[in-house]
């Protein structure tokens, strides 16, 4: 099977990468269209293509702060994983595994201590500190934040994601270099917030070693990515997933 898959320099000899949808193709979430041992064939295939051998550890997503820390793997199925928006491990053999539809998918690797991580950051996670919670879980397996290098993958763009008023208002102040203002729309003040930028400032302001962001917007690749929001706007009944895996050499 062939799929779209793109790495990042700042994370070479590390085994990893972020998934396309294949021209809509593939679908790795079991939350989306498709059926259910379709999607977790896909997903075991992928993993295979990240790391020959290894085992898919991909958790329940529900946008919270919570980190799962992975020693061995489990069953890859629609219902029954553990819950949370993190994933980190110090385990050989097992592939970290989140998936996305606009949400920043991160992968952080610290290769002197043997630790890696994924996390899924939309903006409630990233105000709730889900990246700031991925490190320290790597911390507690042995990693230095001094040494983690993270890659933000593809995430909905500034120009793409358009708020209201009431979704500014649950950010600090200190957030609003990250707001845009947009034409207004139907009598309503409308603002572009900064997704990518806004996780990048978080991980900045944690200390860690090295940042990079493959500047990929999921909304208007339309033939590379699935798109929450496109979906959404298409009228659509449902949308798809892409998922991004990491894994210990």
């Amino acid at each position: 099977m062939e799929f779209q898959i793109e790495t990042h320099p700042l994370l070479e000899g590390v085994p990893h990468g972020f998934f396309g949808s294949a021209g809509g193709a593939q679908q790795f979430g079991f939350g989306g269209p498709g059926e259910g041992e379709g999607v977790r064939a896909l997903r075991a295939a992928a993993a295979e293509a990240i790391r020959p051998g290894g085992t898919l550890a991909a958790p329940h997503q529900v946008h919270s702060p919570d980190v799962v820390t992975v020693t061995g793997a489990w069953d890859d199925g629609a219902e029954g994983r553990p819950v949370g928006d993190a994933v980190v491990t110090a385990t050989p053999g097992i592939v970290l595994g989140i998936v996305t539809a606009d949400c920043g998918p991160i992968l952080f690797a610290d290769r002197a201590a043997g630790v890696v991580g994924a996390a899924h950051a939309g903006w409630r996670g990233a105000v709730d500190g889900v990246l700031e919670n991925t490190i320290a879980a790597m911390e507690a397996l042995g990693a230095r934040r001094a040494h983690i290098a993270a890659v933000l993958g593809p995430t909905i763009a500034q120009a793409s994601y358009e708020v209201d008023a009431p979704f500014r208002d649950r950010f600090p102040a200190a957030a609003e270099r990250f707001f845009a203002r947009a034409p207004e729309r139907e009598g309503v003040a409308r603002w572009h917030f900064d997704l990518p930028g806004f996780i990048a400032a978080r991980l900045v302001d944690a200390d860690i070693g090295k940042f990079a962001d493959i500047a990929r917007d999921t909304f208007s690749h339309v033939a590379r990515y699935h798109s929450h929001r496109r979906s959404t706007q298409g009228g659509e009944a449902n949308y798809g997933r892409q998922i991004s895996m990491i894994a210990l050499p």
